[in-house]
């Protein structure tokens, strides 16, 4: 999981420093900043900087971005039996979904980590947010700057000169209005194909994009089923010959539900990190 956040940190946001991960957030409108460590086997320590006026807990959006309150023994009932996916659980117990603070940067991180390297994605999305970002006042843990803009910011924000495309610039304007429109809701507040639907309906977004984010947003069952890296795993997981297509890894995925998320991260972390996504 470390790993996995330390390759796509967001420059001034985030930051994995030995087994710390630590990012910026905001609550009540005021940037802050929370640390997290193991603390033992079965549990995670977490310190919170925050500015509220009012008691907040982050906790349950914390637990997210690690996967804590999935079901894992349900998912490796459901999966276990599977040629395909069965063998990767057993050679990752305990490997969970990667979560997130917020289900905009995530969207906006897929957005620009398009058709470019995930070094390349991460470099950009700094650009963004140095731009854009709210600067912290107080000082914060080393590597950690700026707050992720706001989605109204960046509705109306100038993305010109950071090396973003005029398709991705954009992009990510049409999905910050739509957030800022509650036309896009990012709360778990609507199903899954609600989700999907209201994010691939965009300009320039499409349904990889609304399956990952909603990956990334703890949608157990979110597929991405036209991703390349998927397609490679099951291609060499199940001794395939050729390639599989997006239908076909679809239909192969289909008695994976409810649990298709899981499945995708054991695929991907079976493969090489470049096919795995931005």
């Amino acid at each position: 999981m470390l790993g996995y956040f330390a390759l796509r940190a967001i420059p001034g946001v985030e930051a994995v420093t030995g087994g710390t991960y630590a990012r910026t957030v905001v609550v009540d409108g005021v940037p802050g900043v929370i640390e997290v460590d193991r603390a033992g086997d079965d549990r995670l320590a977490l310190r919170a900087r925050l500015a509220s006026e009012r008691p907040v807990d982050v906790a349950p959006r914390v637990r997210r971005i690690f996967g804590l309150d999935a079901d894992l023994d349900a998912a490796g009932e459901a999966l276990g039996g599977d040629p395909v996916i069965g063998p990767l659980l057993a050679a990752r117990p305990g490997l969970r979904v990667p979560g997130a603070w917020d289900g905009f940067e995530i969207g906006v991180r897929a957005i620009v980590g398009q058709q470019v390297t995930v070094p390349g994605a991460s470099t950009l999305a700094g650009r963004l947010v140095e731009r854009h970002g709210i600067r912290l006042a107080s000082p914060a843990p080393p590597g950690l700057t700026h707050a992720f803009p706001a989605p109204a910011t960046l509705a109306e924000g100038d993305l010109d000169g950071i090396g973003l495309t005029r398709a991705r610039a954009g992009a990510i304007r049409a999905f910050a209005q739509a957030v800022t429109e509650d036309r896009v809701r990012l709360d778990r507040s609507v199903p899954l194909d609600e989700l999907v639907d209201s994010i691939a309906g965009l300009p320039g977004l499409g349904p990889w994009t609304a399956h990952y984010v909603a990956l990334r947003l703890g949608e157990p069952d979110a597929f991405p089923a036209s991703d390349l890296g998927l397609r490679r795993a099951l291609a060499i997981g199940g001794s395939r010959a050729a390639l599989p297509s997006a239908r076909e890894l679809a239909a192969r995925a289909a008695s994976w539900r409810p649990w298709r998320a899981l499945a995708a991260v054991h695929l991907w972390s079976s493969g090489p990190a470049g096919a795995r996504p931005a």
